[in-house]
C-alpha cells in the first residue's frame, strides 16, 4: 500500500507542465498579464544593452530602422566604460559620492521609518483609530512627486515658505536655504521619501505581524513580559525575516536613487550635489543623444547591484537567515 502510495506521489510530481496547466488554467491566467509586464519592459530591453560596447547611431547612411542601427553600429568593445569613469566633464567619483552618500542616508533613516510605523500601528488597541491611522498614513504615497515637489518648493522657499519664514524668527539670517544649499540635499530628498512611503511600507510589515500567534503574547503576559518586553522579543523575531529580505532588495538599488524626484529637486545651486547617475544617465542619452555611454553606465549600476544583492544574500544565509534562495 505504502509502495502503491509513494508511486503515485512520484507520478505527481512528474506531471507534465501542459496538463497541470490545463488544470490549473484560471491561475495561470491570472499570473499571464504579470508575465507578460515582465518580458516586455524587463527582458526585451536587455537587448539594448549591446549599445554600451558599440558606437551606437539612430541614422545609418544606407541602412534604416531601429534593428539596423544595432546591427551595423561599430563595435568598440570598452571605450564607452573608458569614457564613462575618466570624463571630465563630469567626474565619475563625484557621481558615485552623490549617489551613494544619497543611498546610505536613506538606508540609515528611510529604511527602518515603515518598521518603526509598523510597529507603532501594531500597539494600538483601539480598532477604529488603528484603521483611521493606517488610511491616513497611506495617503502620500498616491501623491504625485510633481506635487511633492511643489510642495517642497512651496513651503522651503526663501521668500514667502511658510517652514522658512518659521526657521527665520528662530535662527534668524541664519535659517538654512534647504532648496538651494547643497549641504542640505540629501536631507532634502530623504526627507521627501520618509513622508511619501513610509506609511505605505508598513503593509508589508502589518501583514508579516498578523501571523504571529496569539497565544504567544498571552504566554509572556502570564510570565510578566510589558509591551517593551512583547515587542523586542516576539513581535521584533515575528518579522526579522522580513526585515532581511526588505534589507536585501533595498541594497540591491542602493545606486538607484530615483531619477524623477532628484531631477525636480535639481537646480544650477545644488547641482555639485544633485548630479547623481540617474540624472547624469538621461542628461547624457536623451539630452545630449550619446546613447552608448549612457548604456555603459546603466549597464554599470546592473552590475553593481547584481554583486550587491548577491552578496547582501549570502551574508543573510551565513547569519541563519533564509534570504531569496
Amino acid at each position: 500500500m505504502g509502495k502503491k502510495n509513494n508511486t503515485s506521489a512520484y507520478q505527481h510530481k512528474k506531471t507534465p507542465l501542459l496538463k497541470d496547466m490545463q488544470r490549473h488554467k484560471w491561475l495561470y491566467l491570472m499570473v499571464l498579464p504579470g508575465v507578460l509586464w515582465m518580458i516586455i519592459f524587463c527582458y526585451l530591453p536587455m537587448g539594448g544593452l549591446v549599445m554600451a560596447f558599440q558606437n551606437y547611431k539612430l541614422r545609418i547612411r544606407g541602412h534604416s530602422g531601429i534593428f539596423s542601427s544595432f546591427i551595423y553600429s561599430e563595435f568598440v568593445g570598452l571605450d564607452n566604460f573608458k569614457e564613462f569613469f575618466t570624463s571630465k566633464t563630469v567626474s565619475f567619483w563625484s557621481l558615485f559620492r552623490n549617489t551613494l552618500s544619497i543611498s546610505l542616508l536613506s538606508l540609515a533613516l528611510f529604511f527602518p521609518a515603515p518598521i518603526i510605523l509598523s510597529l507603532m500601528l501594531n500597539e494600538l488597541r483601539c480598532m477604529p483609530f488603528k484603521r483611521i491611522s493606517q488610511t491616513l498614513v497611506y495617503i502620500p504615497h498616491f501623491v504625485s512627486l510633481v506635487i511633492v515637489a511643489s510642495l517642497t518648493q512651496q513651503l522651503f522657499n526663501s521668500n514667502d515658505g511658510a517652514v522658512y519664514q518659521l526657521m527665520e524668527m528662530f535662527m534668524g539670517d541664519g535659517a538654512p536655504k534647504v532648496l538651494t544649499d547643497p549641504k542640505f540635499f540629501n536631507q532634502l530628498i530623504v526627507g521627501q521619501s520618509i513622508w511619501k512611503e513610509t506609511g505605505y511600507g508598513t503593509i508589508i510589515f502589518l501583514a508579516a505581524l498578523s501571523g504571529v500567534d496569539m497565544q504567544l503574547y498571552e504566554a509572556a503576559r502570564v510570565d510578566g513580559a510589558g509591551r517593551w518586553r512583547l515587542m523586542w522579543h516576539i513581535t521584533l523575531p515575528a518579522i526579522r525575516g522580513t526585515v532581511v529580505i526588505m534589507l536585501i532588495m533595498k541594497c540591491g538599488s542602493i545606486l538607484n536613487t530615483g531619477f524623477e524626484q532628484i531631477y525636480l529637486m535639481k537646480n544650477d545651486l545644488n547641482a555639485s550635489r544633485a548630479q547623481v547617475f540617474d540624472t547624469y544617465i538621461y542628461e547624457r542619452g536623451i539630452v545630449s543623444g550619446q546613447y552608448s555611454v549612457s548604456a555603459a553606465a546603466g549597464l554599470f549600476k546592473s552590475i553593481v547591484s547584481l554583486i550587491l544583492v548577491l552578496s547582501a544574500n549570502k551574508i543573510a544565509k551565513l547569519c541563519g537567515e533564509s534570504g531569496f534562495y
